[in-house]
């Protein structure tokens, strides 16, 4: 049994998977353990066991990467009989640093821009903090911890899923929204997924939560010990203590409510916290205005992969051109009220048009197209008729990238250039004068 008493020293120890985390995990435990590596992808080099070794050998612990779907795996029939063997980076991370103050964000949309405008307001704060997580950065991956290290995590439903010792002084639950289905199966499982989070805390730990149907589900189901708080953003007041446009949409100000809530409770100095949040200027390739002036704003939205992660920027503008498509996510509905539909043009592109046809039509008028190219020449044109009416062009795929691109971050770049190499907005500004 896994418990804070034990050191994780001369254990014998399976990682299985060796993507960031895996090779993080695989450094961190190396010295004092005997260590095998096995990984699905045969391209990795460094898987050092066998798969006939496997089925054979006896591990203290398997070290199971986030991405792995034990029901898909290689491995799978190893795993489920060794389940209770399995830990998670988040695990170790925590019996190797049980009394650090840790605030863990999640949520279907906007962890990590959340994150990171956290971690940015404590630095701010002098505050000794370190991001790490989902975000990028290996939670094992850090070093020169002191005792009054605070960790700001980025984690994913994977993550709490498989992890069975994690506990985090904050918890923040940002948002539910159908995803991840073709793992999870259903939204119900993933919620109970992210509720993972709130179980495992004590008395005096806090959860901030979306006021959320499949949130709330949970609350009812569960006996809680923490201290649970309902987030209901006030707009209204938030955006009249702040100037900064990235907080001109209602994902960004809902998020920023979370931080809110939390500052309250752990005391941050309010002047420095709405400087930092003025100075903030978001994250690359998500809700990220790349161009702005009086008569139109390029959002930069390349991180979006389902419907729920563009929605909230559908009602937050008007004359809107939407830039959408890609890998369609299986089930994904499109979540708007009929009020909006006027205020958008769909301009569709990538492997499933047919699918976002299908969910555009007889909602909002839209057009599909060869490429992205294309796209961006048809809206110029368009936007030429709009003499004196402020356009927001929307790049807010609501899709997977896989389909012509390496990864979002690909496919944000590619618009980007683009945007350049059209030289588009010498074309908005020339026709501007």
């Amino acid at each position: 049994m896994f418990n804070l008493n034990d050191n994780l020293k001369n254990k014998k120890i399976l990682i299985y998977g060796y993507g960031k985390s895996g090779q993080a995990s695989f450094k961190y435990l190396k010295k004092n353990n005997k260590i095998s590596i096995y990984d699905d992808n045969k391209k990795v080099k460094k898987s050092s066991i066998s798969f006939k070794k496997i089925r054979i050998s006896e591990f203290d612990y398997i070290v199971l990467s986030p991405g792995i779907d034990i029901n898909k795996c290689k491995l799978k029939n190893y795993i489920k009989k060794n389940k209770k063997k399995i830990v998670t980076d988040l695990d170790i991370f925590h019996l190797n640093n049980p009394r650090n103050l840790k605030i863990t964000i999640t949520g279907t949309n906007g962890k990590s821009t959340t994150a990171k405008l956290l971690f940015k307001i404590l630095k701010d704060q002098n505050k000794d903090v370190k991001l790490i997580g989902n975000i990028g950065i290996p939670v094992l991956s850090r070093n020169k911890i002191k005792p009054k290290t605070i960790f700001v995590i980025e984690a994913s439903s994977y993550q709490i899923d498989y992890s069975q010792y994690f506990k985090t002084d904050y918890a923040f639950i940002l948002n539910i929204r159908p995803d991840h289905l073709e793992r999870h199966k259903s939204v119900q499982n993933y919620a109970s997924a992210k509720f993972k989070l709130i179980l495992n805390q004590n008395k005096n730990f806090y959860a901030f939560v979306e006021n959320n149907k499949y949130l709330n589900q949970q609350i009812k189901k569960h006996k809680i010990k923490s201290k649970i708080i309902k987030i209901n953003a006030n707009y209204n007041k938030i955006k009249k203590l702040i100037s900064n446009s990235y907080f001109d949409n209602i994902n960004n100000l809902t998020n920023l409510s979370f931080i809110l809530e939390f500052a309250k409770i752990y005391k941050l100095n309010k002047s420095k916290l709405f400087n930092t949040v003025n100075r903030f200027k978001g994250l690359d390739f998500r809700q990220q205005v790349i161009y702005k002036n009086n008569f139109v704003t390029i959002i930069n939205d390349s991180k979006s992969t389902s419907f729920s992660s563009s929605v909230n920027l559908l009602k937050s503008y008007k004359n809107i051109f939407w830039i959408l498509g890609g890998l369609a996510k299986k089930g994904d509905k499109l979540e708007l009220s009929s009020k909006y539909y006027k205020n958008i043009k769909g301009y569709i592109f990538g492997k499933d048009k047919s699918f976002f046809e299908k969910k555009l039509n007889n909602k909002i008028k839209s057009d599909t197209y060869k490429n992205l190219e294309n796209i961006l020449k048809k809206i110029f044109q368009e936007i030429k008729l709009k003499k004196n009416k402020h356009s927001y062009i929307l790049f807010s795929p609501s899709a997977a990238s896989f389909d012509k691109f390496k990864n979002f971050e690909d496919r944000g770049n590619y618009f980007n250039y683009l945007i350049k190499k059209l030289k588009f907005i010498k074309k908005i500004n020339d026709r501007l004068k």
